[in-house]
């Protein structure tokens, strides 16, 4: 039997399930947790998805006013995880995930630790949403308008809108095929990339006032406070797309943005342009992600954090 096939008959067998993803969740985190969460409810399932916090701008997905800041429940027949690389990232919730009778792991993230009873992980895949798409129908799921509306969100925030290098043939085909359920690609993309809240817009202003070129221009820096956010009134996912800005530099290899969270540590944002694997330097501060696009955590001063993560990038600039 296939992994698969496995989590196809775990599906079938559960009557109460949790849905958990990674923490400061994107498009395809919210977009995932939505379009399993729909199509399970299709199929009679008792189910719950835990998002503790997320941008609002994601409100407009189908089944988002059902999202939970906690279960309802200690225990579940099954806890499922999307588009999360390591049980740690879990919003704080691993204890779903650990306590579950079952556990499955379904993701795209180069450096998956296959957390789960059952892993499904194709790092090949830009999305998380894209692999989705088999599973569901593996479980015979109608793809409707609903479930069809969060798939695509997934796969146009984590591809910018079809722009990065992971975007394959197959993508441009299940696009095509998600198309076929009666979603507006127009209007999610609007909702999903372009319309941003005010507090976003005076966050990124802040950030840009604040960038600096490093390397020969190769590195673009910048960062944001829990001052900053507060002064804008900011709300969770507020500073999403920040880090893009660097990248989108003439120039510039590899974009890095800070974030300071409660803890006062700050969540730290990479991305690269053509050549640079950021994962590798966020694996180095315990973080992880993709190839040009990865995070983690680090304790110091902006000035501190710069110095050390700068200290690394250059070793691998051309």
């Amino acid at each position: 039997m296939t992994t698969l096939d496995n989590i196809v008959e775990e599906i079938n067998k559960a009557e109460n399930i949790v849905i958990l993803t990674h923490e400061t969740p994107d498009g395809d985190a919210i977009g995932s947790s939505l379009a399993m969460y729909n199509a399970l409810k299709q199929i009679g399932k008792d189910v719950d998805v835990i998002i503790p916090e997320y941008p609002r701008t994601f409100n407009f997905l189908p089944g988002a006013e059902s999202i939970l800041a906690e279960g309802k429940r200690a225990k579940y027949d099954l806890a499922i995880s999307v588009d999360c690389g390591a049980i740690d990232r879990l919003n704080g919730w691993s204890n779903y995930f650990e306590d579950a009778n079952v556990s499955v792991n379904i993701d795209h993230h180069t450096k998956n630790s296959m957390f789960g009873d059952f892993n499904y992980v194709d790092p090949t895949s830009p999305a998380c949403s894209q692999i989705l798409i088999i599973v569901l129908e593996a479980l015979k799921i109608k793809i409707t308008k609903e479930i069809g509306t969060c798939l695509l969100t997934g796969i146009i925030t984590d591809t910018g809108g079809f722009k990065y290098q992971g975007v394959t043939s197959e993508t441009f085909q299940f696009v095509a095929w998600l198309l076929q359920s009666g979603i507006n690609v127009s209007e999610i993309y609007k909702n999903a990339l372009q319309i941003k809240t005010r507090a976003n817009f005076e966050l990124a202003k802040i950030a840009m006032n604040r960038m600096e070129f490093l390397e020969n221009n190769k590195i673009a820096f910048t960062y944001i406070t829990k001052q900053d956010e507060e002064v804008v009134n900011a709300e969770p996912g507020d500073h999403e797309g920040i880090v893009e800005i660097g990248r989108d530099i003439e120039g510039v290899e590899v974009s890095v943005f800070l974030r300071q969270r409660e803890d006062k540590t700050f969540k730290v944002s990479l991305r690269s342009n053509n050549y640079v694997n950021v994962s590798d330097i966020a694996i180095l501060f315990g973080g992880g992600g993709h190839v040009k696009a990865a995070g983690c955590k680090i304790s110091g001063t902006p000035e501190q954090i710069k110095n050390s993560l700068v200290s690394h990038i250059k070793k691998l600039l051309k």
